[in-house]
């Protein structure tokens, strides 16, 4: 189990998904937002403009970095080229949070556009806790650990999410980031109950929340499909849900993500201050 020293944290506010278009217009008033995130495979260079906002940026706001390519749940060992060049880049940029996702992208050379499911068996949990183990080792940091969107279950499944992701931080002391519009996603597909999964997930080992779009689309049965697409407003059940886990939380770093049809930034700061007036009225 890695024990996490002491490090500068997130503060309990709301963050956006840094894109450079918007790097002008957060530099003269970033309005709520108080941190930013990037994707730690977007800077992995070692120059250039992208090095040279985020250098600056990171002089006026916490970051935190979100890793999309490791494959944690992946059979294979993990990439160490990959490995040391997010280490490089979390060394000189010594960020708030690290964080990946509980999913597989790779297999053999050939990485995957996607992140994908696993079943929660135990061999899946021996191998993500060895993965998980090697990345704060090599890191000298603890992560946190990003509850998946799903779109199918396995039939090998031997235990709930909620319980596979608890027992994955007892072993290997990784934090959780609870994604609420994963949670409203995978269980509208999954046909069961956002808030009973988020009444048995372990709150206390949450270090930020996610908040973010999707599409609604049907599946060849008619069924609602929703698919996790980071490219539209978060959908007022999500803000629901996202009220009544502050109300047990308190306030947490809160982050919207909007990757994909990127608006123009009147509109992320519209998001990011419905997210800060609800962290504010529960600190208040």
């Amino acid at each position: 189990m890695y024990d996490a020293s002491p490090r500068p944290d997130l503060p309990p506010a709301v963050g956006v998904g840094f894109k450079p278009q918007h790097f002008a217009a957060i530099a003269a008033d970033p309005g709520p937002v108080q941190w930013l995130e990037i994707h730690a495979e977007n800077y992995m260079g070692d120059g250039g403009r992208p090095i040279a906002q985020l250098r600056h940026l990171a002089d006026r706001f916490p970051i935190s970095v979100h890793g999309v390519g490791l494959s944690i749940g992946g059979e294979a060992p993990l990439d160490r080229d990959h490995l040391a060049r997010l280490s490089h880049l979390l060394g000189w940029l010594q960020p708030a949070s690290f964080s990946e996702h509980l999913a597989w992208s790779s297999h053999d050379a050939a990485f995957l556009n996607d992140l994908l499911p696993l079943p929660y068996t135990e061999a899946t949990l021996a191998r993500v806790a060895r993965h998980i183990d090697q990345v704060q080792e090599t890191l000298g940091r603890q992560m946190l650990l990003e509850n998946p969107a799903t779109y199918l279950a396995f039939a090998e499944t031997e235990m709930a999410e909620t319980a596979f992701l608890r027992e994955i931080a007892r072993r290997t002391g990784c934090g959780l980031l609870l994604d609420i519009n994963n949670v409203f996603v995978a269980c509208t597909n999954g046909q069961t109950d956002p808030r009973a999964y988020l009444a048995d997930f372990p709150l206390d080992l949450v270090g930020e929340l996610h908040l973010g779009g999707h599409d609604a689309q049907e599946d060849d049965h008619g069924a609602p499909l929703l698919i996790d697409s980071h490219a539209t407003e978060v959908v007022d059940p999500v803000w629901a849900l996202y009220a009544e886990t502050l109300a047990a939380t308190g306030p947490r770093p809160t982050l919207i993500e909007w990757d994909n049809d990127v608006p123009d930034w009147p509109a992320l700061a519209a998001e990011a201050d419905r997210a800060a007036r609800l962290i504010a009225r529960v600190a208040s």
